[in-house]
């Protein structure tokens, strides 16, 4: 077994598709079908059905694939190792970042660790807390960047930045001047909020906690997955969010009135770096871990 049919085993795998994973990999169909055939014929066992045009994973198929990801991590990590055993900090850096990070506070600290070490290669996923949380975990991603608060878990967590939410409509609601807000003004507006997962959408229900309230008592009209998705669903009708103040100041010029929070306790938060206390820090981690 080797790790190129390891790569070309789980190309396959993932889209279903011989033909795909060929263009992916940039092979020819041909190749790719016969790794997959010589792998199979190696240790005996059937990986792949074919049905229709296209294949579908057999048991053993099913059973090797998250297997066959931890190999393919663990040689990435080797890589990682040989490569900085170089003076120079170079390498890749895999890094998942949650929406509000990635977009208002990451970038200038990614482009300042380009410019001090333009031999670091960065590839950059976002989603959400929860999503960079698990790429961590699992050892997709070296590092994590989050928002507001996580579950238990193992992974060592580094507060980096500082945040806090406000109230957001547009500047013709008519609560857009409202001095003060009660739980019975919430409970009367329209709301689009952030989906489950998202740091933002956390910190919102710990606000409306601090209000008496819960998700449940809101009409909500709407939640989506984007800060720039709420910001254009509010700034078109009469709907409220709580949203960053970094991201509503970035959105300048749409009609938005912000109002921070007065009336109870301000609902600040935390971005903060998630890592694995258990995987090795390349030189590229280390840097980027100064910068910050």
């Amino acid at each position: 077994m080797t790790l190129d049919q390891i790569k070309i085993f789980l190309a396959v795998a993932e889209r279903r598709h011989v033909t795909r994973a060929a263009e992916i990999l940039n092979m020819t169909q041909s190749a790719v079908s016969s790794a997959i055939s010589t792998l199979e014929s190696q240790h005996g066992v059937k990986l792949f059905d074919r049905v229709g045009r296209g294949i579908a994973l057999t048991q053993a198929g099913e059973a090797f694939v998250p297997q066959a990801r931890r190999l393919q991590q663990e040689a990435e990590v080797t890589r990682q190792v040989l490569g900085d055993l170089s003076q120079e900090t170079r390498g890749s850096l895999r890094i998942q970042a949650s929406q509000t990070v990635a977009s208002y506070w990451l970038p200038p600290r990614l482009m300042l660790l380009h410019e001090r070490h333009p031999g670091v290669s960065i590839d950059l996923h976002v989603g959400n807390t929860a999503q960079a949380a698990e790429a961590v975990a699992k050892g997709e991603a070296d590092l994590g960047f989050v928002e507001g608060a996580l579950p238990d878990s193992d992974l060592h967590r580094q507060v980096v930045a500082r945040d806090e939410l406000v109230l957001v409509m547009a500047r013709d609601h008519p609560m857009a001047r409202a001095e003060d807000f009660g739980a019975e003004d919430y409970v009367q507006m329209q709301w689009i909020l952030r989906e489950d997962g998202s740091g933002t959408r956390s910190e919102t229900e710990a606000h409306l906690a601090e209000m008496g309230l819960s998700v449940a008592n809101l009409e909500v009209a709407l939640e989506l997955p984007s800060n720039e998705a709420v910001l254009a669903a509010v700034a078109a009708g009469p709907y409220v969010t709580m949203l960053s103040a970094r991201a509503v100041g970035a959105a300048k010029g749409r009609g938005l009135a912000m109002r921070r929070v007065t009336w109870v306790a301000h609902p600040a938060r935390v971005f903060a770096v998630l890592s694995h206390p258990k995987r090795y820090k390349t030189r590229a981690v280390r840097a980027l871990l100064d910068v910050l």
